[in-house]
């Protein structure tokens, strides 16, 4: 696929099933992801995959953190938060491990990040995968960065489900790039 139209062409997908990329395809994944801008090469990326019976693991860490830390939750709140891990056979946590330093600011070190997960998705959707990021209260969230035995200075930014597009593959909205851009000459 040419890169122009494999950017031009990605969408999230919903509804993604087995099969997941293999082993041998997520390392090509996980070169793409480290290519993204990185200011003085601090490296903050990092990517917890989950599958399997870690789905169990992420299910009940959801679970619990609904359980433990939000009041008046209803049973059926905290059974979809049980069953959200399930909706894809992959999950990769995005996390920013934050390095203090004079001339990057901890929130360019997690745009960095944020950059590392668009290329997960391209590369993902090279390969004919797809995948959705998906934030929410499971993101950005000490409690649950605590689950997982994050440190203080490391960040979940988000988690991307990832499979097989199962259904329909959404059109694309036609946009009008002029009502995006200001030009100054």
């Amino acid at each position: 696929m040419k890169a122009l139209d494999n950017i031009l062409t990605r969408t999230s997908s919903s509804i993604l099933k087995a099969p997941c990329p293999s082993e041998e395809e997520m390392n090509l994944v996980y070169k793409a992801a480290l290519r993204a801008p990185d200011h003085k090469w601090l490296r903050p990326s990092r990517f917890i995959q989950i599958t399997g019976e870690g789905l169990d693991k992420l299910s009940d860490i959801f679970f619990n953190f609904g359980k433990n830390h939000v009041k008046n939750i209803s049973k059926e709140k905290l059974k979809k938060y049980k069953s959200i891990p399930y909706r894809a056979p992959m999950i990769i946590v995005l996390v920013s491990n934050i390095t203090k330093h004079p001339s990057v600011p901890d929130h360019e070190q997690m745009f960095t990040t944020a950059a590392a997960a668009q290329n997960i998705l391209l590369a993902l959707h090279a390969l004919n995968y797809s995948g959705i990021w998906r934030t929410g209260v499971f993101a950005m969230n000490q409690e649950i960065e605590k689950s997982f035995g994050l440190g203080s200075n490391q960040k979940i930014l988000g988690y991307l489900y990832v499979g097989t597009p199962d259904g329909k593959i959404k059109k694309i909205p036609p946009l009008d790039i002029k009502d995006f851009i200001t030009k100054i000459e």
